[in-house]
């Protein structure tokens, strides 16, 4: 570490309701220490969390918190104990660095960047090694920006207690990040994806990173009708639910006895006139799996990587913005235009 660095630009959300409460600011930076190790951040990349953050809609949110949990940078200093890292190694935090592995917990959710704890919208920052994973070969800083929430919930969603295998059918909402993603993995495993979307455009990118049919929402409001068409009936195995309460009634309908809802976001909203006995009673009488995914562990990530270094699986990026124009990627991120994922550019160097 240079004697010189003992300063980094960084935002924060001084004010929450809208995204002009980000604030650039200065902060400290300092050597690193025993297990420590310093990362000069090269590219973050946006979730749709980070926006609820700054609107003051994510519940434990810390008071004036640096926003942002995923990042891919450089190694530049590390502590007296690390042996796993050296610096110039390519590095990603693990959306909580204290989740290593098994089930999440409380303790570890206080610890999940950018929200509960200071995160990751920054030059420069020190994170304990063993949250740390490395980069794949083949993927550059932005590239691998896209990786910590959005893929590892991804593969995690694909990989519980009954992981998705060749021959599977699994229905993906969306072209956003953790969808991207969903269409990739699945694909690359082997299964038939099938993707919706309100926009025919978009419907290009998904058929070219793997999903077999697509159905355009706006188009076919019964969607969940075609989805049985398509599997003779019997429904998919696996559902990525990124809409939340209002489109759970579709997809439990879309979903096959015994199936799995992998219960991920709340993109179409909270409003709703769905009751919660008309979710319970068809979950029922259906033997429906549904499961809450709050990101993944540093061993599902490493083991997500190992995929997407064999089969050089590439994220998309839809747009970079430099870091002085963070707020305009707030602003891009929340017009919902984008397929894949918005990525802020730190260092250029």
């Amino acid at each position: 570490m240079s004697s010189s660095l003992t300063t980094t630009r960084e935002y924060r959300v001084s004010k929450t309701g809208s995204i002009d409460g980000l604030e650039l600011t200065e902060g400290p930076v300092s050597a690193p220490t025993g297990n420590d190790v310093l990362v000069k951040v090269h590219a973050v990349s946006l979730n749709f969390r980070d926006l609820m953050v700054v609107l003051g809609r994510y519940p434990g949110t810390k008071e004036n918190v640096i926003p942002c949990s995923d990042a891919a940078g450089e190694v530049i200093g590390v502590g007296d104990r690390v042996t796993k890292f050296k610096p110039g190694d390519r590095v990603m935090a693990n959306f909580s660095p204290a989740h290593l592995h098994g089930d999440v917990d409380a303790e570890i959710q206080k610890a999940s960047l950018g929200a509960n704890s200071d995160g990751v919208l920054l030059e420069y920052r020190t994170f304990p090694a063993e949250g740390l994973v490395r980069i794949p070969e083949h993927l550059t800083y932005e590239q691998a920006a896209t990786l910590p929430c959005a893929a590892v919930t991804a593969w995690n969603a694909l990989h519980g207690p009954t992981p998705l295998k060749g021959g599977d059918f699994v229905l993906v909402e969306g072209t956003g990040g953790v969808s991207v993603f969903a269409i990739q993995f699945a694909h690359a495993l082997g299964a038939t994806v099938i993707a919706t979307s309100s926009s025919d455009e978009k419907f290009g990118i998904a058929k070219k990173l793997g999903a077999a049919f697509t159905i355009n929402y706006k188009k076919i409001p019964d969607w969940e009708q075609e989805v049985l068409k398509i599997t003779g009936g019997r429904g998919v195995d696996h559902v990525i639910e990124v809409g939340g309460v209002a489109t759970m009634l579709k997809s439990i309908a879309a979903t096959r006895y015994a199936g799995w809802i992998h219960n991920i976001g709340f993109l179409a909203g909270l409003e709703t006139e769905v009751k919660a006995s008309e979710i319970t009673n068809v979950i029922l009488f259906k033997a429906i799996m549904l499961r809450g995914i709050l990101i993944g562990s540093v061993s599902q990530f490493e083991d997500m990587n190992r995929l997407i270094s064999g089969q050089k699986i590439v994220p998309v990026v839809d747009k970079v913005f430099e870091f002085t124009g963070a707020k305009e990627a707030y602003k891009y991120l929340q017009g919902q235009k984008h397929v894949g994922k918005v990525v802020i550019r730190v260092a250029n160097d």
